[in-house]
């Protein structure tokens, strides 16, 4: 009984701290400026939440297969996520002819 009841709390709050992880990502896609700056939130964003997430959906499943198949999701994510993500920001840094407006210089005088 006491073992249920510990398994749904951290179940509960990990399925909170993933929601918080997902929330701040879209506040911090919303509130920054940059499309890089962006892409950073948003997938710090994703990649924790997604660990939370599912990390409180192995709990709550317990031992045995679902559980195998939620981690086999979470390494496939937690390797195609980032993946993508720098991806994306190749194309911008290679396509974005004002991309120096928006990155601070050491030397004013080098492009």
């Amino acid at each position: 009984m006491f073992l249920e009841w510990l398994r749904f709390s951290v179940t509960a709050v990990l399925l909170v701290l993933g929601l918080i992880g997902f929330a701040s990502g879209v506040i911090g896609v919303y509130r920054f400026g940059f499309v890089m700056n962006r892409m950073h939130a948003g997938g710090i964003g994703d990649t924790y939440g997604l660990f939370c997430v599912t990390l409180a959906l192995m709990i709550g499943a317990g031992p045995g297969m679902d559980a195998l198949k939620l981690l086999l999701v979470l390494v496939f994510m937690w390797f195609t996520s980032p993946v993508s993500t720098h991806f994306l920001s190749q194309i911008e840094y290679y396509t974005n002819p004002r991309l120096y407006d928006h990155v601070e210089r050491k030397d004013p005088g080098v492009k």
